[in-house]
C-alpha cells in the first residue's frame, strides 16, 4: 500500500510530526548560540534569552512529537487491514518521544514510510539541498582563509551564516526531496525518514553534511536526473 491509497487519519498526525521535527534543528541551534555566545554590550540578557528559547522550544516540540506519534499510532492500530503487520504501540512510542523526541520521531517516520509511503511535494527541493551543500563548502573555505589571514571575526561570520542556512533548510529539503524521488524514481527508493535522521546527525558532525548532501544529489541524478 502507498500513501495514495492509505487513509490513516488523512496523514494529518504524520504531517504534524514532520513539521515539528523540522523545527528541532533551529531551536537546538538557538540554544547552542545562547550557551556559547557572550552577551553583547547594550543587549542585556540576550544570552540567557536564547538559552530559554532553546530550552522551552525543545520542551514544547518534545511534547508535540509525543502527542502526534501517540495519535497517529492509535489510528493505525484501529485499522489493522491498512497497517498490515505493523502495529505501533502508541504509549511506547510516546514515551520514547518524551525521552528523546528527535530520534524517536525520525525512527517512527522511517517505519511508517515502509508501510504507507510519504506523499511527495515540490519537485525542486533538490535545489535547496544543493544550496545547502554549496553554502557549507563556501563557509568552510571562507573559514580556512580567515584562519590563515588571522581574521577571527570573519571565521565566526562565515560559520554562523553557513550554520544558520544549513540548520534551517537541509533536513527539510532532503526529507521532502527523498519523498519525491521515492515516488517518481525508477530504481532508487530513499526512505525520507531515514534521510531526515541522517541529516540531523550531519548537522552536529560538520564533515558529514557535505558527504551526505553530495551522495544524495549524485544518487538522485542517477535515478531521476535534475531539470
Amino acid at each position: 500500500m502507498t500513501w495514495a491509497s492509505a487513509s490513516i487519519g488523512e496523514l494529518g498526525w504524520a504531517r504534524l510530526l514532520e513539521r515539528l521535527l523540522y523545527l528541532f534543528p533551529p531551536v537546538i541551534g538557538v540554544g547552542i548560540v545562547g550557551m556559547l555566545q557572550e552577551t553583547e554590550p547594550g543587549v542585556p540578557g540576550l544570552q540567557w534569552g536564547l538559552v530559554l528559547i532553546g530550552t522551552f522550544g525543545y520542551t514544547f516540540l518534545t511534547l508535540g512529537v509525543a502527542v502526534a506519534v501517540f495519535f497517529d499510532a492509535s489510528r493505525i492500530r484501529r485499522r489493522p487491514r491498512a497497517s498490515g503487520s505493523w502495529k505501533p504501540n502508541p504509549w511506547l512510542n510516546a514515551v520514547l518521544a518524551v525521552v528523546w523526541a528527535p530520534a524517536a520521531g525520525v525512527v517512527y517516520l522511517a517505519r511508517r514510510h515502509k508501510r504507507f509511503g510519504t506523499p511527495p511535494g515540490w519537485s525542486g527541493w533538490w535545489l535547496v539541498v544543493a544550496v545547502s551543500l554549496a553554502m557549507t563548502v563556501v563557509g568552510i573555505a571562507t573559514a580556512v582563509v580567515a584562519i590563515v589571514l588571522a581574521i577571527p571575526g570573519l571565521v565566526w561570520a562565515a560559520l554562523g551564516l553557513t550554520g544558520a542556512i544549513v540548520f534551517g533548510t537541509f533536513p527539510i529539503a532532503i526529507h521532502q526531496d527523498a519523498a519525491y524521488v521515492c515516488v517518481y524514481g525508477d530504481s532508487w527508493r530513499p526512505n525520507p525518514g531515514l534521510y531526515l535522521g541522517v541529516a540531523f546527525v550531519s548537522l552536529f558532525v560538520p564533515p558529514l553534511q557535505p558527504l551526505v548532501a553530495g551522495y544524495y544529489l549524485y544518487r538522485r541524478h542517477q535515478t531521476i536526473g535534475v531539470p
